[in-house]
């Protein structure tokens, strides 16, 4: 807070962030919904008033969950920043990945979300610099006028709003000593897609920085802030890598690995194959 209210109005193109779910990790003091409800209200107006117009803010939750009961932390973003004037939600994006907790009592949460918004309604938005391959490249219309010709876009499709991205665990190329370190990709896309060459992109929970790598890799400035000293010391060695072009980084871009049936190493239960003949 101390370093958000020494900034000026209008100095940052997009904040992009995870702040802390107030579960317990190891950096939490705190397992209350309500305290993240009451920093969130603190928070959330000072980062409208540094975001420029035609700025974005990106933020990403999941769920604080107690006693196998879930609460979606993305309704109180909502909530306070939609109260705002002059700020727009633009998506609700899932953000997927295959691998995390196992849960007995419940489904196993394989999702999270982003929230982004805008500050005005002529906003920054680069479709074309996150756009992905085509499903059929090749396909073209059969009838009327336009006959024959490519039915999609050359330059690809819009990714959508549904994302499945790895996250970060123990085998990831990108894995630190931060417990709960979101992938580069997924702060990737969002800084090609909404902060322009050469901008600043802000992270007020930088942890490990990977905001920050995502920044600096696209061409952006970036602005971070980490309490913890000894996150702080990983943070700043990675972006000094990132500079120098040799962090770890997994490209968002790169396809999701599918194990083939020999790859399989647990057998598959009698009642599935039962069900396959």
């Amino acid at each position: 807070m101390e370093l958000i209210r020494s900034m000026p109005d209008g100095c940052v193109d997009v904040t992009i962030t995870s702040p802390p779910y107030c579960m317990g990790k190891e950096y939490e003091k705190s397992r209350s919904v309500e305290d993240f409800i009451a920093v969130h209200q603190v928070v959330l107006p000072e980062i409208v008033r540094i975001t420029r117009k035609g700025g974005s803010i990106c933020w990403q939750v999941g769920y604080h969950v107690s006693h196998q009961s879930a609460y979606p932390l993305d309704y109180p973003v909502f909530s306070i920043l939609s109260e705002i004037k002059g700020i727009t939600l633009r998506n609700r994006i899932i953000w997927t990945f295959g691998f995390g907790m196992h849960q007995g009592l419940r489904f196993s949460g394989r999702h999270e979300t982003v929230l982004w918004f805008t500050k005005g309604s002529d906003y920054s938005f680069d479709l074309d610099a996150v756009r992905t391959p085509q499903k059929y490249p090749g396909k073209r219309r059969y009838k009327g006028p336009r006959k024959g010709e490519f039915s999609c876009n050359p330059k690809g499709k819009n990714p959508g709003d549904v994302w499945d991205i790895p996250n970060v665990k123990a085998a990831h190329v990108e894995k630190l000593d931060h417990p709960c370190q979101f992938p580069v990709g997924l702060a990737d896309r969002l800084v090609r897609a909404t902060c322009p060459k050469g901008g600043v992109v802000f992270d007020p929970y930088a942890g490990s920085a990977s905001t920050g790598v995502a920044a600096i890799i696209n061409g952006r400035r970036f602005l971070g802030s980490e309490v913890s000293p000894g996150y702080a010391r990983t943070a700043y060695n990675r972006l000094v890598s990132a500079h120098n072009g040799t962090a770890p980084v997994r490209p968002v871009e790169r396809p999701l690995y599918v194990a083939s049936a020999g790859d399989a190493v647990a057998r598959r239960p009698e009642h599935f194959t039962e069900a396959l003949q």
